[in-house]
């Protein structure tokens, strides 16, 4: 499983990053956990709002903050 944090680098893109991290090792999932701050990458997921969180190259969460306990109702 792939996590993916996209963001610009700022606070809240940082919050999500370190809340996927604490998800994953809450959950014990074996997930890579990915920050992507390339622009012209995140606009080629088609994301418009960050920060955003993929997992599995599916878009989850855009425009918001998830704490550590909702990113892990959203693992497998």
């Amino acid at each position: 499983m792939i996590i993916r944090v996209l963001g610009g680098g700022c606070r809240s893109c940082e919050a999500l990053l370190e809340a996927a991290k604490e998800a994953v090792k809450a959950k014990g999932t074996d997930a890579a956990v990915e920050y992507i701050t390339d622009y012209e990458k995140i606009m080629e997921y088609g994301v418009m709002s960050m920060p955003a969180l993929m997992i599995d190259d599916r878009i989850v969460s855009a425009g918001r903050v998830l704490k550590a306990e909702e990113i892990e109702k959203l693992l497998p």
